[in-house]
C-alpha cells in the first residue's frame, strides 16, 4: 500500500499533545494510480472543532468509476460510496485525530484508475483569533476612523472566496484531465477499429479480383 508520508510529515508539528490552539493542516491535491484489485487508504490528521472537505475524481480507466469510504479517528464511517466517478463531502465540525480515505478497485481486475482528490480545510476560530490580534494592535485612533467591523467581514468573504476559487480551478483540472484521457482512449479505438476496416476491405477487393480473374481465365488453353 502506498503510504503518502511526503505531505504528512508536517503534521507532527500541530499534533503535539499540549498545544493551545493548533492551525489547520496546509491544503492536499494528490494524484495516484490506483491498481487493478488494490485497495489505497490515506491518513489526514484534523484538528477539533474545524472544517474538513474532501473531494476526489476519477480521472483514467476504464469505467471511471472507483469505491470510496472515509471514517473519522474513532472509527466511525462517515461515507461510503460505491462504483462513483467523483464525490465531495463535508465534515463539519471535525474529530481531532488521524481521518481514513480509502479508495477500492477491487471489483476491476484488468483495468488501473487514475484517480485526483484533495482536502480542504478551513477554520473559522483562527481567522477570528487573527482579526482579534489585528483589533488589539491597532491605535485608537485608527478605530474612530475606519470601521474596523467592515474591514473584517470584507477580509474574511474575500479570503473565503479566493479560496473557493481555487478549489474549483482544481476540480476544473480534474474534469479536463478526465475528458483528455477519454479521448484519447477513444481515439485509439477509432484508429484500431479503422486500421481493421482497411485491412477487411483490402482483402475482400483482392479476393474479388483473384476470383474474377479465375472465372475468365481460358481453361481450353490449359487443357492444350
Amino acid at each position: 500500500m502506498a503510504a503518502p508520508w511526503l505531505w504528512l510529515l508536517g503534521l507532527a508539528a500541530w499534533a503535539r499533545p499540549g498545544s493551545a490552539l493548533p492551525p489547520p493542516p496546509p491544503d492536499a491535491e494528490v494524484t495516484f494510480v490506483l491498481p487493478a484489485g488494490r485497495r489505497e487508504c490515506f491518513y489526514q490528521g484534523a484538528p477539533g472543532n474545524a472544517s474538513m472537505e474532501a473531494e476526489y475524481q476519477v480521472i483514467g480507466g476504464a469505467g471511471l468509476d472507483v469505491d470510496f469510504s472515509l471514517e473519522s479517528p474513532s472509527g466511525l464511517l462517515l461515507v461510503s460510496e460505491h462504483r462513483k466517478s467523483d464525490g465531495v463531502h463535508t465534515v463539519e465540525p471535525t474529530e481531532a485525530g488521524d481521518y481514513k480515505l480509502c479508495f477500492d478497485n477491487s471489483f476491476s481486475t484488468i483495468s488501473e484508475k487514475l484517480v485526483f482528490f484533495e482536502l480542504i480545510f478551513d477554520s473559522a476560530q483562527d481567522a477570528a483569533d487573527a482579526a482579534d490580534a489585528w483589533l488589539e494592535a491597532a491605535e485608537p485612533e485608527d478605530l474612530l476612523d475606519v470601521k474596523i467591523e467592515d474591514i473584517k467581514e470584507s477580509i474574511e468573504t474575500m479570503r473565503s472566496r479566493l479560496e473557493r476559487s481555487i478549489q474549483m480551478q482544481a476540480l476544473l483540472r480534474a474534469f479536463e484531465a478526465r475528458d483528455r484521457n477519454l479521448q484519447e482512449s477513444n481515439l485509439g479505438r477509432v484508429n484500431f477499429w479503422s486500421a481493421v476496416n482497411l485491412g477487411v476491405l483490402v482483402l475482400v477487393a483482392f479476393l474479388q479480383v483473384y476470383l474474377l480473374k479465375s472465372l475468365f481465365e481460358d481453361k481450353r488453353a490449359v487443357r492444350t
